[in-house]
């Protein structure tokens, strides 16, 4: 059973940076109770290089790992900021970076780690944003952003506290995903695959189940698998076994979501367009036997796991060592259940969704039970948001999570904007020669939205007029 997949901001970065100073505001560890006042420090980056009195606040919501990841990734806030005079902000999320209610000790046990939800976030990003205004001399817009789950918790911000912000950009947001057919994140990701070089790609991995299952039955073969990928640490248990596939597994969804036309470096470093890096390796390898299947994956998965040709052993405990795993399974195990099944029709081995397996294992983890697995649906409305407005959902047809994203229109201000050829949230990326065209068009997309959004705040004003010429200006970096 695959506990999770994790859903991450993947906006994976070149050798851009950009420049903030990091700062810390006290937040209240429960914003719901009357009697707990306890309170922490909630890390946030700030740059005011180009605000001015009556430009608006881009505030993103930050995802599951440390903040400085999103900043250094989400280029597009950087590259329109000048034009809209804006403040540039980015929170991080409760439990994530430093950001912790207990320090070391905020995992140790439930009535600790007990408000890490996605409710206690949005009220701290509220009070920090009620902060940021303090700063202005008058209430100023603030747009949110977020890609994943932060771009899900962009939308939320603004289904829920409109008065905070004047509208959101929420790429690759997955909020349908708790109401979708489970077998459709999969299917998306062996689409990836299958499109990617002409030979049947998914054909091959779909057979290497059950070679993986074959090999890893006996001691011996443990041992051969466990060289044959240099793994850090030998294979010898069957619950050694499963989290290989689970970590094999990740990494084909991971390739798929951070599928860019061009090199990058978050997750790990990557080449351009790794899927069908990977696949063309893959396919064109001498495969007659198990063994031989096995030996010509673990040779095409080092365009993941050590394409740098830097890296002495792989850690199957993990696929993205800079983000917040453990965090985020736990909120997988309590809010954030969505769920996923593999079926004949795909190229991942079959799993069936069982939620009572699902819940087992939560408990086991975390001490916890979730009684309400709806829970988002009823918080946040599910696909019943028509009553929400000023909503852009952005989702890239080459992402996996695009199965549970909004790709139509609620509303005439709750509108999709579909990228054909892009995957997870391309579109918050800074603008990189090798973008494709409706990259560049999503993100005019984008900024007229803002702009309306900024006019119609300032409507009685009349300090508009400044933001009705801006137009998205594309940065072309190598």
């Amino acid at each position: 059973m695959k506990l999770s997949v994790t859903l991450v901001l993947f906006l994976c970065h070149n050798i851009w940076s950009y420049d903030y100073e990091t700062k810390y505001f006290e937040v209240l560890l429960d914003h719901f109770s009357f009697t707990n006042n306890a309170t922490f420090k909630l890390k946030y980056l700030i740059n005011d290089t180009f605000w001015t009195n009556d430009g608006p606040i881009f505030f993103y919501t930050g995802n599951e790992g440390t903040v400085e990841n999103f900043a250094e990734n989400t280029g597009f806030m950087f590259d329109i900021a000048p034009s809209f005079n804006a403040l540039v902000v980015f929170a991080e999320h409760r439990y994530y970076g430093e950001s912790l209610p207990f320090g070391n000790d905020s995992f140790v046990s439930p009535s600790h780690i007990g408000y890490l939800t996605s409710s206690q976030a949005l009220a701290d990003f509220v009070d920090l944003i009620n902060y940021l205004q303090t700063m202005s001399l008058e209430k100023v817009p603030v747009i949110a952003f977020g890609g994943s789950y932060g771009g899900m918790l962009a939308s939320w911000l603004r289904m829920k506290y409109p008065a905070s912000v004047v509208g959101a950009i929420a790429a690759s947001a997955p909020i349908w995903q708790f109401e979708t057919p489970c077998e459709d994140f999969y299917k998306v990701v062996t689409r990836v695959y299958q499109e990617a070089v002409a030979k049947d790609c998914p054909l091959l991995i779909t057979k290497s189940w059950t070679a993986l299952r074959n090999i890893s039955e006996s001691p011996e073969g443990k041992a051969w698998l466990s060289d044959a990928w240099q793994l850090c640490s030998p294979l010898e248990t069957s619950a050694d076994v499963e989290t290989l596939i689970g970590w094999y597994s990740e990494i084909l969804v991971n390739m798929a979501m951070v599928n860019y036309p061009y090199s990058t470096s978050f997750l790990a470093p990557l080449p351009p367009f790794p899927v069908k890096t990977f696949c063309s390796q893959l396919t064109q390898a001498n495969i007659v036997d198990d063994k031989s299947l096995v030996m010509a994956l673990g040779d095409a998965l080092q365009i993941y796991t050590n394409f740098t040709e830097t890296t002495t052993c792989n850690k199957i405990n993990q696929t993205a060592e800079a983000l917040g795993e453990e965090g985020w399974y736990f909120q997988a195990c309590t809010e954030m259940i969505m769920p996923m099944c593999s079926i004949d029709g795909d190229m991942f081995e079959n799993d069936p969704w069982d939620y009572g397996k699902y819940a087992s294992q939560c408990f086991e983890k975390w001490g916890v039970n979730q009684t309400h697995p709806e829970l988002p649906v009823l918080e946040y409305g599910g696909k019943e948001i028509k009553a929400a407005s000023n909503i852009v959902f952005s989702n890239g047809l080459l992402d996996p999570w695009s199965s549970g994203g909004v790709l139509k229109n609620v509303s005439e201000s709750v509108v999709s904007v579909i990228i054909p050829d892009g995957a997870h949230h391309i579109d918050l990326r800074g603008g990189n020669k090798d973008d494709p065209e409706t990259v560049i068009e999503a993100r005019q997309f984008h900024v007229d939205n803002i702009k309306k959004w900024i006019m119609e705040f300032y409507f009685h004003s009349g300090k508009g007029a400044f933001f009705e010429k801006i137009k998205y200006q594309h940065v072309a970096r190598n």
